[in-house]
């Protein structure tokens, strides 16, 4: 054998003692638990649903999914859950519901005159505390003149002061003051395919943001389609508060997200949107103004003019705090003089007793009070009611 065959022949040798040795190790090592392990296979799962199949599934939260192979696994599926919205009370009746908190506060009225009407023996120092009464209720001199006159006469000709009899004049004759044969309706509804846009105005603090959000709730109750047109853009609450009206009961919002954006603006989208989804009433919430600033006052004008653009403005509401008496009934008249007031909302009726000035307010401006609000609850605003109004009164 030559030298060559000799050097193959020791190689040879070598591999095969290199091979053993490595198959004898990779041996121990597999004995030792140190494979490479493969992946399992994924489970099937009763909460797997395929990707392609997940959009659209119909199913029952908490039920089993048949799981289709290749899917993506989920915890549990959401429920799908619509808001439950307020159904508020009907608008019908409720000055009869809220009639007692009325009587606590203006019955005080009633049973004063009533108390001196049925003296005996009336004299003119009688007369005189009566014309007081009349007046301290914010009734107005000339409306209290009149009824004076009235009872005078009436207790004159009769020659009693029986308090039954002298309960039926006084009903008799407010009634008369009141006027029940004025039109209180609020126009909300849909007319030659536009919707009726309620504009409401007047100063801070009389809760006239507020007063929006339950007259949406009055016409709700009616059945009717509302958007709110949140144009009080100084007040940076009032759009977030408006809005959370609206969604308590399925109400529309439009607003803007820029503190103090031009409320013509506002108020413009707002009846837009109302025109697009087919509303019946578009209301239209505007900044609280003082009567005495005029530039604020001509904005009024503005807003107006430009709604007219596109709808007929039906309505124009102005909310006044019956508790301010005289002040009161001043900025009626600057308000009236600026835009054409078509109705009066006399809020916190419940806290006063001067339920005069719903006579006062409606000889001055020839505009009927609409809407009274009677409390805090969101359903406490109530269509004006004569005959209910002097029954609280009288007793």
């Amino acid at each position: 054998m030559g030298p060559i065959d000799q050097l193959w022949e020791i190689l040879t040798v070598v591999s095969v003692v290199v091979i053993g040795a490595l198959a004898l190790l990779v041996a121990l090592v597999r004995g030792r638990g140190g494979a490479t392990k493969q992946a399992p296979p994924v489970p099937r799962t009763d909460r797997t649903i395929p990707v392609e199949e997940r959009e659209g599934v119909d199913t029952i939260p908490g039920e089993d999914v048949e799981n289709r192979g290749g899917g993506v696994a989920v915890e549990e599926l959401p429920e799908v859950t619509t808001p439950t919205l307020e159904r508020p009370d009907s608008a019908r009746g409720r000055l009869q519901r809220l009639r007692a908190r009325l009587a606590r506060s203006n019955s005080a009225i009633g049973n004063a005159l009533l108390a001196l009407l049925s003296r005996g023996g009336l004299g003119e120092e009688d007369w005189e505390d009566v014309e007081d009464t009349l007046l301290a209720s914010d009734l107005g001199v000339e409306a209290t003149q009149e009824l004076v006159d009235s009872l005078r006469t009436q207790v004159k000709v009769d020659g009693t002061t029986d308090p039954e009899a002298v309960k039926g004049w006084l009903r008799a004759d407010l009634l008369r003051l009141v006027d029940p044969s004025m039109d209180r309706r609020i126009a909300a509804s849909r007319e030659n395919g536009l919707p009726a846009v309620i504009l409401v105005v007047g100063v801070n603090g009389t809760g006239k943001t507020t007063t929006v959000g339950k007259l949406g709730r009055v016409l709700v109750a009616e059945d009717k389609d509302v958007v709110f047109g949140a144009a009080d853009t100084f007040r940076a609450a009032a759009a977030d508060q408006l809005t959370t009206w609206g969604d308590r009961v399925g109400v529309a919002t439009v607003r803007s997200d820029q503190e103090g954006a031009d409320p013509a603006s506002v108020a413009y989208e707002a009846v837009k949107a109302g025109i697009e989804m087919e509303s019946d009433v578009v209301i239209i919430d505007t900044a609280g103004r003082l009567h005495t600033k005029r530039g604020l006052m001509d904005e009024l004008g503005k807003i107006k003019r430009v709604v007219e653009k596109l709808a007929p403005v039906d309505e124009v509401l102005l909310v006044l705090d019956a508790t301010t008496g005289q002040n009161g009934m001043r900025q009626a008249e600057e308000f009236a003089k600026e835009v054409a007031i078509t109705g009066m909302v006399l809020t916190k009726m419940d806290g006063t007793a001067k339920g005069g000035i719903v006579v006062n307010v409606q000889r001055k401006l020839g505009v009927p009070v609409k809407l009274i609000g009677l409390g805090e609850g969101p359903d406490d605003l109530a269509p004006f009611d004569p005959e209910a109004f002097v029954n609280a009164i009288v007793g």
